[in-house]
């Protein structure tokens, strides 16, 4: 597999008990999904597990074992490593539907049309997905946008673009600093 045409679908959190069970958090709807799709690889290919979902265990996470997983010591090792599969073993998404690794590289623009740069990366930091904005014309560095309806109002991935509130970008002026006597 290629990096361009692969999919995270979780990523290893840590072990679970002595017989090399492992917590993964998972990225996808349906929690099972992470061991749906054939076996899923490191981020930079080095293992490639064939995982087992054994139970959700709370939130997004799921317990998964693995023949690859040979310990609770092999388990602990891997912890933070993201888990990855071959594009095409995906179902296509339904119409108006789409994977949020689509994103990445769509043109931003405001509600206007104005360019805000492009879409680098999406992160879900534990509350909702997240945006990662580059090359926004005037501004400096990156902004991270909650990938909401409110902030995010359209994704035309045919099109390669999307459509963020420039609020999102702008941010508001700060409140102004009280004034200090000066003697």
């Amino acid at each position: 597999m290629t990096r361009d045409n692969r999919v995270c679908l979780g990523a290893f959190a840590g072990a679970h008990g002595v017989r090399g069970e492992a917590k993964v958090k998972v990225f996808t709807a349906d929690p099972g999904g992470v061991a749906a799709y054939g076996s899923v690889e490191t981020e930079d290919g080095a293992r490639q597990f064939n995982l087992t979902v054994v139970r959700q265990i709370k939130g997004d996470f799921v317990l998964v074992r693995a023949p690859e997983i040979k310990s609770r010591e092999d388990a602990e090792t891997l912890k933070g490593q993201r888990l990855y599969v071959a594009r095409d073993a995906l179902p296509a998404p339904d119409e108006d539907e789409f994977y949020l690794d689509d994103l990445v590289g769509l043109k931003a623009e405001d509600e206007t049309g104005k360019p805000l740069g492009i879409v680098k990366a999406v992160y879900n930091f534990g509350a909702d997905d997240m945006i990662e904005l580059v090359n926004i014309p005037d501004v400096k560095g990156v902004r991270l946008v909650a990938f909401t309806k409110i902030l995010v109002p359209e994704v035309d991935i045919a099109q390669g673009r999307i459509v963020v509130s420039r609020d999102a970008i702008d941010p508001e002026d700060p409140a102004p600093k009280p004034k200090t006597d000066e003697h």
